[in-house]
C-alpha cells in the first residue's frame, strides 16, 4: 500500500495534463506535504481517481523522475527521494544568495522548453520583415492591462523600456520626478543620461501629493513611478492616493507620467494605473524578466500610440524589434495554466521569504519595513555604509539607500532582496544576525588589498 493514497492526492491535483500533475506535485514537495521517502499511489489507482489514462500519469510520473524529486523501483513503487528539494537544496552560504539586484529564484521560474518547441512550429517565423509585436501577444496583453493602451512594443527587457520610455520624455539636462525608494539602479542610469532627479516621497498609499507637486513645480519633466511598489519600503499605490495625485499633475499638463512593473505576472494583479486618469501622457513598462527570466529577452511598453512611437524611434532609429520565436514564447507562457500555476506558487514562496526576513529582522530588535508586495526589506541603521562594507567581508552584500534616495534620509538604510532568501528561520536569524552586529559596528568594516 502507498505511503500517500490516491484519494488523498487526487484531491490536490486539479491539472489533467502530465506537466500539469507533475507540477502540482512538485509544488506539494516544495510545500513539504510530500516529503522524502513517502511512496506514491499506483499509476493506475492515481488515473481512476482523476479520470484520466494511466498514460498521463505514468508522462507526469515520468517529468517528476527526470526533475529527480522521485524514483521509481520495480518492487518499491515510486517514492519521493531523500534530500530532493524544488527549491535548491541545502544552503551554501551567502556568496550565493543575490541580495543586491533583486533577481528572481532560478528554482522559481517556469520552464522555457515546451513554449519554445510551440513558438518555433507557429507559422511565419522566417517571414522577412519585422512587427514590433505580434498580434497574438498583443491580446494577451490587453488582457492583463484594465485600460488597455492603444499601442504596444516589445523591447528586449523591462530595463530597456524603463530606458526607452526617459528618452522619449527627456533630453538632457532635464529633470525627473522620481518616486522613492525608485528602482535598483534607476538614478545611475538618469545620471548617465545626462538627467537630473528630483525626490518623490512615499507612505503606505503612494507618492505624496504635495511633494509630487513641488517636483513638478521645481520643472520635472516626467514623473516615474511602481504603482505596484515592486521594490518599495512601504507602499502599494491605492486608488484613493490614484485621485490624490490627479490635482498635481492636472496643473502640468505637459508632465509625462512612466509606470514600472518590473514584476509584471508576479506582482499584483490590480494595482492601480494613473493611465486611467491620463491616457494621453502614460507609458507603461511591463516587465517579464523576473517571472520568466532574462533569456526570454521580452518585455513590453504600452501607452498612446504617440508616446508609443516615440519610444520606438529611440530604439536603433526605430528599425529594431524582437525575435517573433521569443514573442511567441512569451505567448505560450501566458496562456499555459501549468505556467500559471508554477507563478501562483513562485507569487507564495516570494511573500513568505518577505515575511520571514521581516520577522528575523525584527526579532534581531532591528527596525525593517516592505511594502505589501516589494521584492525589497529594508533595514535602518545608524551608518549605512560603514554596515555595508563590514556585512560584504562576510559574503553578504547589500544595497545602501542612497543608490535608491534622491532626497537625504533621516536614517540609514539598507536594501536586501527577498527573492533568493532561503525559507529557513535559523539561516535568517543567522542574517539578522550579522547585520545587527554591523549596525553597531561589531563586525568592523572589510578590506581590500
Amino acid at each position: 500500500m502507498a505511503d500517500v493514497e490516491a484519494e488523498s492526492l487526487a484531491r490536490s491535483l486539479t491539472e489533467r495534463s502530465p506537466a500539469g500533475i507533475a507540477e502540482q506535485i512538485r509544488e506539494l514537495i516544495a510545500a513539504g506535504v510530500l516529503t522524502a521517502g513517502m511512496r506514491l499511489p499506483t499509476v493506475r489507482d492515481v488515473a481512476t481517481e482523476i479520470g484520466v489514462s494511466v498514460g498521463t500519469v505514468a508522462q507526469a510520473w515520468a517529468l517528476l523522475r527526470e526533475g529527480g524529486l522521485v524514483e521509481t523501483r520495480r518492487r518499491g513503487g515510486t517514492r519521493i527521494i531523500e534530500g530532493a528539494d524544488p527549491l535548491g537544496g541545502e544552503f551554501a552560504g551567502w556568496s550565493g544568495v543575490d541580495l543586491l539586484y533583486c533577481s528572481p529564484d532560478p528554482h522559481l521560474l517556469p520552464p522555457l522548453d515546451e513554449a519554445l518547441a510551440k513558438a518555433l512550429k507557429q507559422p511565419g517565423i522566417n517571414a522577412w520583415g519585422r512587427e514590433h509585436m505580434l498580434p497574438e501577444l498583443q491580446k494577451e496583453l490587453q488582457k492583463r492591462l484594465t485600460d488597455q493602451p492603444r499601442e504596444f512594443v516589445t523591447v528586449s527587457s523591462g530595463t530597456e523600456a524603463l530606458w526607452l520610455a526617459t528618452r522619449a520624455a527627456a533630453e538632457s539636462g532635464d529633470t525627473i520626478a522620481v518616486e522613492e525608494p525608485t528602482s535598483p539602479g534607476y538614478l545611475s542610469v538618469l545620471q548617465s543620461m545626462g538627467l537630473r532627479a528630483v525626490g518623490v516621497p512615499v507612505d503606505e498609499q503612494g507618492p505624496v501629493p504635495e511633494r509630487l507637486s513641488e517636483a513638478l513645480e521645481a520643472g520635472a519633466v516626467a514623473f516615474v513611478h511602481s504603482p505596484g511598489g515592486a521594490f518599495s519600503d512601504r507602499h502599494t499605490l491605492t486608488p484613493e492616493r490614484g485621485l490624490a495625485l490627479e490635482a498635481a499633475l492636472e496643473a502640468a499638463p505637459e508632465v509625462l507620467i512612466i509606470e514600472d512593473d518590473p514584476l509584471g505576472p508576479l506582482g499584483p494583479g490590480a494595482a492601480p494605473s494613473l493611465d486611467a486618469l491620463f491616457p494621453e501622457r502614460t507609458v507603461r513598462v511591463l516587465g517579464f524578466e523576473r517571472a520568466f527570466g532574462m533569456d526570454l529577452r521580452t518585455s513590453a511598453l504600452a501607452g498612446s500610440r504617440e508616446l508609443v512611437q516615440r519610444c520606438v524611434r529611440h530604439r536603433s532609429g526605430g528599425v529594431a524589434s524582437n525575435s517573433r520565436i521569443l514573442q511567441h514564447a512569451l505567448v505560450q507562457l501566458l496562456r499555459d495554466p501549468v505556467v500559471s500555476h508554477r507563478l501562483t506558487s513562485a507569487r507564495g514562496h516570494y511573500a513568505t521569504r518577505r515575511r520571514l526576513a521581516l520577522e528575523a529582522f525584527e526579532a534581531a530588535g532591528l527596525t525593517a519595513r516592505a511594502g505589501t508586495h516589494s521584492w525589497a526589506v529594508w533595514v535602518e541603521v545608524a551608518d549605512e555604509r560603514a554596515a555595508a562594507l563590514a556585512l560584504s567581508g562576510q559574503g553578504v552584500v547589500a544595497d545602501v539607500g542612497a543608490a535608491s534616495h534622491v532626497t537625504e534620509q533621516p536614517t540609514g538604510l539598507l536594501r536586501f532582496s527577498v527573492a533568493q532568501l532561503p525559507e529557513d528561520d535559523a539561516v535568517l536569524a543567522e542574517l539578522a544576525q550579522l547585520v545587527r552586529r554591523a549596525a553597531v559596528g561589531e563586525l568592523g568594516e572589510a578590506t581590500f588589498v
